[in-house]
């Protein structure tokens, strides 16, 4: 699975572990629901848990659970547990100076990339896991769109 998806199977992850707030969810109930194997779904629980977002509660009736209330988990805290990597990076390669653009190129993107990524994450700031639920949820939803 691409990186950039686990983001959204952290999301996913979340808004069902809020769903059951009553009960531990095995990471092989998760991995039904998302449709992906147990190992993976572990591995972005391991990156939640290293946020404080989720804790496993092991033994008989073990699973995961969420360590905060889903009103207070924003999708911006769910992107930084899961991706380490700006959203818009730069070439490895240092263009060549002597070109005009080439010379301006890096600097000016760093600009509009770092406009573009604070917007992102205005955007992801403002919504929660428990606004995923409830429209995530809604039996009319689909029939919206």
């Amino acid at each position: 699975m691409a990186t950039k998806s686990q983001f959204a199977v952290a999301i996913h992850i979340l808004t069902l572990l809020s769903l059951a707030a009553d009960e531990a969810i095995t990471s092989e109930y998760i991995g039904g629901s998302v449709n992906t194997n147990p190992v993976f779904i572990r591995r972005i629980l391991g990156m939640l848990s290293r946020a404080g977002l989720v804790t496993s509660q092991p033994g008989v009736g073990g699973g995961w659970r969420l360590v905060r209330e889903p009103t207070s988990i924003s999708l911006l805290d769910v992107y930084r547990a899961i991706e380490d990597d700006r959203l818009l990076s730069l070439p490895h390669s240092t263009p060549n100076p002597d070109c005009l653009i080439g010379r301006n190129i890096q600097r000016t993107l760093t600009v509009y990339f770092g406009e573009a990524e604070r917007a992102f994450e205005q955007a992801l700031a403002q919504q929660t896991i428990a606004q995923v639920l409830e429209t995530a949820s809604e039996d009319t939803y689909s029939q919206k769109r």
